[in-house]
C-alpha cells in the first residue's frame, strides 16, 4: 500500500469562479499556498459552485489533470467543504473518482453535424409550444416508436442526481454502469416513465416532424438547435478524475442522496 502522507507534494493551481466569494478564496488560497499556472498543476483546486465544476472538467479535459473542487456556491454536490487548513494532506488523502463523459453527435435539419461531450447529461426539449415527437433506439433497434413529450435526456450517474432527478428520473450508483434514459413530460406513453441502460449503449433519438416541431439539443451547457437527429453513448477514451475528502465521498452523496426525504 502506498503511503499517501509520505508523497511528494503535488503541485496546484487555483482558479474560481466571478463571484465575489470565489474570487476572495483564489486570494486567500494563494496567498497561503505556493501555486503554479493550470497547465503545470498536478491538481486544480476549483473554487465555486458545481456550475462552475462542470466548467473547469470541461476546460482541463483531457489535460490530465485531476481536480479537487470545494464548495464557494451554493448546492456543491460535485465539491468539498471549503476549508483553507491542511490542503495539501486533504488532496494526497483524497479518493479519487474517474468518470467518463457522454458524447453527443446531433444532426441539424440543414445537414450539419455538431459534436459535444457532456459531463452530467444530453438532454433534447421542444423549442416551441408543439410537442416534440421523438423515436428512441438503443444499440440499432427501436425500443419507443414515437414519444410525445417536452423532451428526453440520457444521465450519467454523476448526473443522475441533477436534471434527471428533477425529471423523475432514478438516482445511479456510481459503480452501477448503467445511464438513465428519461422522459421530460411525457405525454403518450404516457406511463412510460424511462429506463436503465448499459453503460456502453448507444442511443439514438429521431426527431419526428422535425420541421414543423423543432427541438434543440443540450450536452450540459452546449447547445445546438433545430435537431434532426441525435446520437448519444459514453466516452471511455476520456477520463475525468475528481478528488474527494474520504469522509464525504461522491459514492456516499449519492448514496445519501436516495434516502433524502425533505
Amino acid at each position: 500500500m502506498v503511503d499517501q502522507k509520505n508523497m511528494p507534494d503535488p503541485k496546484i493551481a487555483v482558479i474560481g469562479g466571478d463571484t465575489e466569494e470565489a474570487q476572495q478564496a483564489v486570494a486567500d488560497l494563494t496567498a497561503r499556498y505556493s501555486t503554479v499556472p493550470p497547465e503545470e498543476a498536478d491538481v486544480i483546486i476549483a473554487l465555486g459552485g458545481d456550475g462552475f465544476m462542470l466548467h473547469a472538467l470541461h476546460q482541463y479535459m483531457g489535460q490530465n489533470k485531476s481536480i479537487y473542487g470545494m464548495n464557494r456556491g451554493t448546492v456543491g454536490f460535485l465539491l468539498n467543504k471549503y476549508d483553507e487548513a491542511n490542503l495539501l494532506e486533504r488532496i494526497k488523502a483524497a479518493e479519487s473518482i474517474t468518470l467518463h463523459p457522454l458524447r453527443m453527435r446531433a444532426k441539424k435539419t440543414d445537414g450539419t453535424i455538431v459534436e459535444a461531450v457532456a459531463i452530467n447529461d444530453v438532454y433534447l426539449l421542444r423549442e416551441t409550444r408543439f410537442t416534440a415527437r421523438v423515436r428512441i433506439s438503443v444499440d440499432s433497434k427501436v425500443r419507443l416508436d414515437e414519444l410525445v413529450c417536452d423532451g428526453v435526456l440520457v444521465a450519467t450517474p454523476a448526473g443522475s442526481t441533477a436534471y434527471n432527478l428533477s425529471a423523475h428520473g432514478p438516482i445511479v450508483p456510481l459503480g452501477a454502469g448503467v445511464l438513465a434514459l428519461t422522459p421530460i413530460s411525457a405525454f403518450r406513453p404516457r406511463r412510460w416513465r424511462g429506463a436503465l441502460l448499459p453503460h456502453d449503449a448507444k442511443v439514438k433519438f429521431e426527431i419526428l416532424q422535425s420541421t414543423h416541431r423543432p427541438v434543440s439539443a443540450v450536452a450540459d451547457t452546449h447547445e445546438v438547435r433545430d435537431v434532426s437527429e441525435v446520437v448519444v453513448e459514453e466516452d471511455r477514451s476520456i477520463d475525468l478524475v475528481l478528488l474527494f475528502d474520504s469522509e464525504h465521498s461522491l459514492s456516499e452523496r449519492i448514496l445519501q442522496e436516495q434516502f433524502e426525504v425533505i
